[in-house]
């Protein structure tokens, strides 16, 4: 059985257990859920990719964003 951590494709819970070892306070499954219904991108196996999820979260939401014309 192969155990490597991809980066690609985590599960929710190894996710949140990253996060919160990289420094996060307040990161939770719920939160991550919420992020999902939001928009937030998740793989077809309900897997996260880390790479996409920081992205968008550094993307943010654009409703706020003024207006460019």
């Amino acid at each position: 059985m192969d155990n490597s951590l991809k980066l690609t494709a985590l599960p929710i819970e190894m996710l949140v257990r990253i996060l919160k070892q990289a420094g996060s306070r307040l990161i939770t499954e719920e939160s991550i859920a919420e992020d999902i219904a939001a928009g937030a991108p998740q793989n077809e196996d309900g897997t996260i990719n880390l790479i996409e999820y920081a992205a968008w979260l550094v993307k943010g939401d654009d409703t706020d964003a003024p207006d460019s014309n």
